[in-house]
């Protein structure tokens, strides 16, 4: 159960949930920085700048999120803590990151005069539709949300994905065969650790270590001398996954550059990483679909860093404010006639067919 919730931990913290748009941002988090203020009216949460976010918007992000991990995780997710902290406070931060950041771009956008056309308002007005008709009595009660108020959100995500096609517009680098080579391996893994009951990583002792070590010099040994070396995985291997593709930055630097050092069919000698002890055979030193699928992956990253540096300056010159009295009180809602999640699927359904 507890790498189970790990796994959502790390799913919630990847915050998938519309990347198209978050995915721009930079790596600071001074977005999310706010400072205590008084004057708020009733149902505000934050203001940056003249943009103000409610609580009802807020409640549609939170509770959307909740309900998607909830489905797969089920609601006793919301009961544990990692390193401390709930994932329901990891969600909760998560939901008012975004926002804000949506927030953020649409002041972007008026900067620099960027609007949606008449033909993306109405998207955004049947896209609001379709999700406001699929909500019950109770669950717009308890968000306390109008279509009115879906509407809005609809436009602003609609205008800071704009924004954010606006400021990549001319952005095209030139991405060699080499920098996005991705190649395919096989390995065979010893383990030098183990994991407690919570799924934390305990390192072998160095007596066990030492063992793990001629585990896998015996294994290296039959591999160079010929033995089937899938055969030697299922025997030897501590890893569920035998093959791998990737690029140049994907994985731990000396598996890597073992990795990329190796002729089609040759094998390593033992690599060791943070893992344990690895032995590698190169299957393929240039998977051509995987190379082209990677320069699309390099320039998306290109591209959003970019536009995260303008981002992260702009965020710079704003003043941001947050009710922490509201902040504070928000919490999910456990009812079980609210169970709606399709908030930003809804989105992509409409504006994903452009």
């Amino acid at each position: 159960m507890a790498g189970k919730l790990k796994k959502a931990l790390k799913m919630l913290l990847a915050a998938g949930i519309c990347a198209a748009v978050v995915s721009g941002c930079g790596g600071k988090d001074s977005d999310t920085k706010v400072v205590l203020t008084t004057g708020f009216e009733k149902d505000e949460v934050f203001r940056i700048e003249t943009s103000v976010c409610t609580l009802p918007e807020l409640m549609v992000y939170l509770t959307n999120i909740q309900n998607r991990y909830e489905g797969v995780y089920g609601a006793e997710i919301w009961n544990t803590s990692v390193d401390g902290v709930t994932l329901e406070q990891n969600v909760k931060d998560i939901a008012l990151a975004q926002i804000a950041r949506i927030k953020t771009m649409n002041l972007m956008a008026e900067k620099y005069e960027v609007e949606l056309s008449d033909e993306e308002k109405a998207l955004a007005e049947n896209a609001s539709g379709a999700y406001f008709r699929s909500l019950n009595e109770t669950e717009i009660g308890k968000m306390g949300v109008s279509q009115d108020t879906i509407t809005e959100l609809y436009m602003e995500f609609a205008l800071a994905e704009k924004m954010y096609q606006y400021t990549i517009k001319d952005i095209n680098p030139e991405i060699s065969d080499d920098e996005a080579r991705t190649i395919t391996v096989q390995h065979i893994l010893i383990k030098t650790y183990a994991l407690d009951g919570t799924g934390k990583k305990i390192e072998y002792t160095k007596k066990a270590k030492e063992e793990a070590y001629q585990k896998a010099c015996e294994a290296l040994e039959l591999a160079k001398e010929g033995e089937d070396f899938e055969e030697l995985i299922r025997r030897y291997s501590d890893d569920d996954q035998a093959t791998y593709s990737f690029g140049k930055g994907e994985m731990d630097e000396a598996f890597e550059t073992a990795a990329f050092n190796l002729g089609k069919d040759e094998i390593s000698d033992i690599v060791e990483t943070e893992y344990g002890y690895h032995i590698i055979k190169c299957l393929n030193t240039f998977d051509k679909d995987e190379t082209d699928a990677n320069k699309v992956k390099i320039m998306d990253q290109r591209k959003a860093e970019a536009f995260g540096r303008e981002y992260d300056a702009y965020v710079e010159t704003l003043t941001r404010n947050l009710n922490e009295e509201l902040w504070d009180s928000v919490t999910f809602i456990h009812d079980e006639n609210v169970t709606t999640k399709d908030f930003f699927d809804i989105y992509e359904e409409y504006f994903g067919r452009r």
